[in-house]
């Protein structure tokens, strides 16, 4: 059967379908815009999580956090200046695979609480910890909280540095938080002869589930702009081409 001149796609053009084209391109674009504005919202909270403040200005350390504050996840790497006195004293070695670090509790001034800093790393669990007063920048970083068993808890060498466990060989408070000396600032930080620099345990990185919801947000919006263009070419190609309800309806003979 010929077609029908009637159902040329040139039908499509008159002015009783433009409503329906505006509905299906406005509908695909909005739904296409939500999509790539719920990626871009999952891309800045990934973003915002994985700032890396390790190259930022220090700050004083009672800024960041408070003696008696939980770590702020959000200060994560932060520069902080420390000023107070050395606890030589109190010096813990923490068992690392680069060897050992040598960390050192300084009660900070103005505060009746101390914070361990990282000097730096050496091969053996000994050496001579800094004394007197100081005033030093290191990176923050939250206490390390796997529970692993100290073998022997009566020595200086520890499995981890874990505030509870740490508390133990200092004579008072105890920050909820540490930080890793910079040895490359040696005149301005004493203490570091013989270490090496001590890699940061922790640096900002974004969660698996960070922004999962609104990934999946994004995929819906994508999905429904599919939808909405899979439903208006059909209605095109049934207007052109005719519906097949329409044939069937043809082909059957009237009765008689």
């Amino acid at each position: 059967m010929p077609p029908d001149p009637e159902r040329s796609p040139l039908i499509l053009l008159r002015p009783r379908y433009w409503a329906i084209h505006l509905l299906a391109i406005v509908a695909t674009t909005f739904a296409l815009g939500m999509g790539v504005w719920q990626y871009q919202s999952w891309e800045a909270k990934r973003d915002r999580e994985t700032l890396d403040l390790t190259k930022t200005e220090a700050i004083p350390v009672l800024d960041a956090i408070g003696p008696d504050d939980p770590f702020p996840a959000d200060q994560l790497g932060q520069p902080v200046t420390i000023k107070g006195t050395w606890l030589p004293d109190s010096t813990v070695y923490v068992e690392t695979e680069e060897g050992y670090w040598a960390a050192t509790p300084i009660k900070v001034e103005g505060t009746e609480s101390a914070i361990y800093v990282v000097r730096g790393t050496t091969d053996q669990a000994t050496g001579k910890p800094p004394t007197g007063e100081t005033d030093l920048v290191g990176w923050l970083q939250p206490p390390q909280g796997a529970r692993v068993s100290d073998d022997d808890p009566t020595d200086d060498v520890l499995p981890q540095l874990r505030i509870a466990d740490a508390i133990q060989h200092v004579d008072g408070d105890l920050f909820g938080a540490y930080a890793v000396l910079d040895t490359a600032r040696e005149a301005t930080n004493p203490g570091t002869d013989g270490l090496t620099q001590a890699t940061l345990a922790e640096v900002p990185g974004a969660a698996r589930t960070t922004g999962l919801r609104n990934i999946f947000y994004s995929a819906e919006w994508i999905i429904f702009a599919g939808f909405a263009l899979f439903v208006w070419w059909r209605w095109m190609r049934d207007e052109v081409h005719g519906r097949p309800d329409d044939e069937e309806a043809d082909e059957d003979p009237a009765p008689e």
